[in-house]
């Protein structure tokens, strides 16, 4: 049994040289982008992994420490930790 999506099944195919050519550089540049990308990734991990080995601060702070850091947002970070706490107070049972 089929399920109907209400998508249609076909694409319009470019047949224009200019059209083909122009998906095809914007294809490799946006391959590129990703390249960069996954090797940012894999600095960055690698810096984490060792910031930790070196100085003993397990990697999940370090992550976190580099998330707010680069964001800039500790005290929207603190602020959200003290209404979490504040919610988790309420519900504990004495």
């Amino acid at each position: 049994m089929t399920i109907s999506t209400n998508v249609p099944n076909t694409i319009i195919i470019p047949t224009a040289e200019k059209d083909r050519r122009l998906m095809k550089e914007v294809m490799v540049s946006v391959s590129n982008s990703y390249t960069r990308i996954e090797a940012e990734r894999d600095y960055i991990k690698e810096s984490i992994e060792c910031l930790s080995e070196d100085i003993g601060i397990p990697k999940k702070y370090l992550n976190k420490m580099a998330r707010i850091f680069h964001k800039n947002n500790v005290d929207e970070v603190v602020a959200e930790i003290e209404d979490i706490e504040a919610l988790i107070e309420t519900i504990k049972v004495s």
